[in-house]
C-alpha cells in the first residue's frame, strides 16, 4: 500500500489561520488536521469524518477553537468535501479557508485528477473558489523500468562480478531509485538452462546481492533493497538460441509489493 500523508487545513478566514501554529509533519500514513474553527460541534464532525475515512488512529488532531466568522453553511460544505475519493491523493493537501478550497497532491491518473476537480466543483456553491493543484504522479514501476530501459546488466561469464558496461547501467539505476524516496525495491536476478540449475539459482541471488552492493555504494539504503536468485525458472525468451539465453541471463528490477 502507498503511504499516504494528507494535510487538511482549516480556517474559518484567513486572520484565523495566521493565528494558527504551523502544522508539524505527519508520519507517512497520517492524516493531520489543523487549523481554526468556530465551535466544537464543528471540530468533532470534522475528525469523526475523517476517522469513518481514513481509521481512528491514522488521524491527528491539531484543531484549535476560536471566535471566527463562519460562512453561511460553512460546516456542510466541509463535510461535502470529504469524500472516500480523498483517498485517491498521496503526498497531498487540503485547504478549507472560508470559502477559498485549495487541493494539492498527487493521483495515479488523469481521469482521477479530473473526477476529484469535479466532484470538489459541483459540492460548492458558486460563492467558493477551487485551486485544483493535483497532479498525476510517475508510474513507479515506470521509474524503473524507464531507467533501465529493456538493457542487460552484464557479469562476468559464470560470476557474480558486474562488468563495466554493467556498473553504468546501474549507476543510472541508483539515480532512477533515489526518486522512488525509500520504496522497497525487490532486485531478481536470473539465468538461462546452461549446467545445473542448482549451480544457476545459487549464482542468480550471488548476482541479485552484488547489484544490491553495488546499489548500496550508491547512496540506497540496502533495507531498502529485497533480492532473490530464481536461476533458470523465468525464462523471457527461449533458450534454444545464443541471443535467447542472452536475454533469460537478466537482473530484473521491480516494485515490492
Amino acid at each position: 500500500m502507498k503511504a499516504l500523508t494528507l494535510f487538511l487545513l482549516l480556517a474559518a478566514s484567513c486572520a484565523a489561520r495566521a493565528q494558527t501554529p504551523a502544522p508539524v509533519s505527519p508520519q507517512p500514513g497520517q492524516i493531520l488536521v489543523t487549523g481554526t474553527v468556530a465551535d466544537e460541534a464543528s471540530k468533532a464532525a470534522v475528525l469523526a469524518r475523517l476517522r469513518e475515512l481514513y481509521g481512528f488512529d491514522r488521524v491527528v488532531d491539531q484543531v484549535a477553537v476560536g471566535a471566527v466568522a463562519v460562512p453561511a453553511n460553512w460546516n456542510a460544505h466541509v463535510q461535502k468535501l470529504l469524500t472516500p475519493n480523498l483517498k485517491l491523493i498521496t503526498r497531498g493537501q487540503l485547504t478549507i479557508d472560508g470559502s477559498s478550497v485549495s487541493v494539492r497532491g498527487e493521483v495515479a491518473n488523469e481521469a482521477q485528477r479530473q473526477q476529484i476537480a469535479s466532484e470538489i466543483a459541483t459540492s460548492l456553491n458558486p460563492t467558493y473558489t477551487v485551486n485544483n493543484g493535483l497532479r498525476v504522479a510517475a508510474s513507479e514501476q515506470g521509474v524503473l523500468d524507464a531507467a533501465l530501459d529493456k538493457r542487460i546488466i552484464e557479469f562476468d561469464s559464470g560470476q557474480a562480478s558486474i562488468t563495466s558496461n554493467g556498473l553504468a547501467i546501474l549507476n543510472e539505476m541508483a539515480a532512477a531509485m533515489q526518486k522512488l524516496k525509500g520504496r522497497k525495491v525487490e532486485v531478481i536476478g536470473h539465468t538461462d538452462n546452461t549446467g545445473l540449475r542448482a549451480s544457476n539459482v545459487s549464482l542468480s541471488q550471488a548476482r541479485a546481492d552484488a547489484v544490491r552492493g553495488y546499489l548500496a555504494s550508491k547512496g540506497i539504503a540496502p533495507d531498502t533493497v529485497l533480492t532473490s536468485g530464481q536461476g533458470p525458472d523465468r525464462p523471457v525468451a527461449s533458450n534454444a538460441t545464443a541471443d535467447g539465453r542472452a536475454r533469460n541471463r537478466r537482473i530484473e528490477f521491480r516494485i515490492a509489493q
